[in-house]
Order: structure tokens, then sequence, then C-alpha cells
């Protein structure tokens, strides 16, 4: 573990996720960032921020978290310049510039706008700025919303080329049924999953499964991932430094290019592709392509480009592509030989 642990004092490129209960509970907590930032002028950071609505809610009176998406959407309003001052005033005491970016799942679903988005955040680097990035809930609804700002820090991991994620919150790792952290995760699957427990609380959206979620993501981007306590005293530079802090979820070896972790994790899949058990080994064991063939039916309304999930015969998901064509030329050639194709 300790060579594991040594990589992350190496990390060029760092996605830093902050939680929601992290940034109201605690205003002190935004000079340490900094401080840590300013410490490795080597690397270059992004931080992945929540805590817009969290502010908005005390500016505007609300006790609890709203349900409704038009006082989410005027919470984040309220919070947001809130929350860029206190980046501002804190890095700027350090002599570092910080820059707003708001986006939404469909800037990064589409991908003329994800390269455009990666190309302003090359800039902001190259400048020496400190790019702030957080959904922009105050015009999102479910349809383009990330779902929460750990599946942001996920999908912002191969847009910057990351090489390592630090997602911070009020919990000191991922712990076992016995209340321990767990130090190290290899295989999500088998080291993570069991240890998941549901979750919920008033401020933040996620919990320990969605940081697990995003871990796994991010580090079949090539990424290590370390999910540790904010409130630890020094906890952003002990991770750089490859300190045995929080719970480290290592670098996958098989690395999704990234095309197919945008087809994998970005995309929202708009329909089902059902095959046969022939074409469904196909596809597992070797990734071959879906031929009209092997296809025994389809669902949703999809169109040609479009993601979709491909299912074996027993309806388990197995892999998600981009269709050729949409869901009723689809359903038409369903189970004919290219000789038989129109």
């Amino acid at each position: 573990m300790a060579d594991e642990r040594s990589a992350l004092s190496r990390a060029r490129r760092v996605v830093v996720k902050i939680g929601s209960r992290t940034l109201a509970a605690d205003g002190g907590f935004f000079e340490r960032l900094a401080a840590s930032v300013a410490g490795r002028p080597k690397a270059s950071f992004v931080v992945v921020s929540s805590g817009a609505i969290a502010l908005g809610m005390k500016k505007l009176g609300y006790r609890t978290r709203p349900k409704e998406m038009a006082r989410l959407q005027a919470a984040a309003a309220a919070g947001q310049s809130l929350l860029m001052r206190a980046y501002e005033e804190a890095f700027e005491a350090r002599g570092l510039a910080v820059a707003q970016v708001l986006l939404t799942h469909a800037d990064l679903a589409d991908r003329t706008r994800a390269n455009n988005a990666r190309a302003a955040l090359g800039a902001l680097f190259d400048a020496g700025a400190v790019p702030i990035l957080n959904e922009n809930d105050s015009v999102a609804v479910e349809e383009i919303k990330f779902g929460d700002n750990d599946q942001l820090a996920a999908m912002v991991a191969p847009l910057v080329d990351a090489d390592l994620v630090v997602l911070l919150s009020d919990v000191e790792g991922l712990l076992d049924g016995r209340g321990r952290r767990i130090p190290i995760v290899r295989d999500v699957a088998g080291d993570a999953l069991p240890h998941v427990r549901p979750s919920s609380n008033g401020i933040g959206s996620g919990g320990m499964g969605s940081k697990v979620e995003a871990a796994r993501r991010a580090s079949l981007a090539g990424a290590n991932v370390v999910v540790a306590d904010a409130r630890a005293d020094g906890v952003l530079d002990a991770v750089l430094a490859g300190e045995d802090v929080g719970t480290l979820f290592v670098a996958s070896d098989d690395r999704l290019s990234a095309k197919k972790f945008w087809i994998a994790f970005t995309l929202r899949p708009r329909g089902d592709l059902l095959l046969d058990r022939g074409a469904g080994d196909a596809v597992r064991a070797r990734g071959k392509s879906v031929l009209s063939v092997g296809l025994l039916g389809v669902r949703g309304d999809f169109r040609a480009g479009d993601a979709v999930r491909i299912l074996d015969a027993d309806a388990h998901e197995i892999a998600r592509g981009l269709v050729r064509c949409g869901a009723g030329d689809a359903a038409m050639v369903a189970g004919k030989t290219r000789e038989e194709l129109p």
C-alpha cells in the first residue's frame, strides 16, 4: 500500500470535491483549502464545490432543504455569490486567482460543449487560476442534472486528465461493518460495495454510495481517488503527501478512453437493445458490435447516434453503446441476417 500511496505525492492534476455540510458548518475550511493549494505550486487544481444551495438557504431563511425545484433554484442563485466570495477572499490572500465555472449535465453530454469546457479549463490552468466548478443549480432541472457533485467530480476527471480525485466530506472514509476505516480499495465490487449503507441528510445530496460510484468511475478514467474527512486538520496536505488517511481507491489498470468513458458514464441511455445468447456472449467476451441477426428486440424511443443499454437474453445490462439507427428501424431489422436486410 505504501507504493500506491506514494504515487499521490506525484499528482499533477488534482480534482478536489467539497461537500455541502463541510462548507455550511466550517467557515474556516476555505482558508485551509487555499493554503493547501498554494503549497503545491507544481500541481494544477480543480475545486468541485457544493454549498451554493446550503448557503442560499440561510440567506433566504429556509429552515430545511426545499423539495420544490423553483425554491432549490432560488437558493442556488442566492448562495452562488456568497460561495464565490468566500473562495475569492481565501485564495486571493494566498496570491491565487479563482474562476467560476458552472456546468449542467447537458454541457458534458454534448461533445462540442464538452470540448469547449475542456479548452476553457486548460486556459485557466495556463493562466495559473484555480477553477471552482459547481452544477448550475439555478437553471438545472432533473433532465440535465448530474445527480450530485460526487458524480460531477468523476466526470471532470477525464476532462482535465486528472491523476488524483479527492472527495472530502464529513466521514473519514469508507467504513466496514465494525465502523473501522478501510484504507485501500483495489476492487470496488469486492472491497467496497458490501460496506455501502444507505444514508440521507437534510443538506447534501450524496452519501457514501454516491462517493463509491464516483470513485469507481474516476478510477476507470485513470485517476486515483481518496475519500477523506474534510474536518481533519491538514487532510488535503496529508493526502497529497501520501499519508494513510481516508480510503484510497486505486486507479484501474484497464483505463477507459475518453470516448468510452463519455458513452459509459456521461451520456444517458435513451433505450435498450435486447440480444440473444450468442450475441450477448460476443459482446461480453469480445466487445463485438451488435448486428441485426443477434437482436431480439428494442425498448425506448431512440434515434441514430443516441446511447443505449445492451442487455443479454436475461435482461442484464452488459454494455452501452451508440446506435446507428433509430428504434423503429432497429425493431424492423431485429433477427434478420445481412442478406435479409432491406
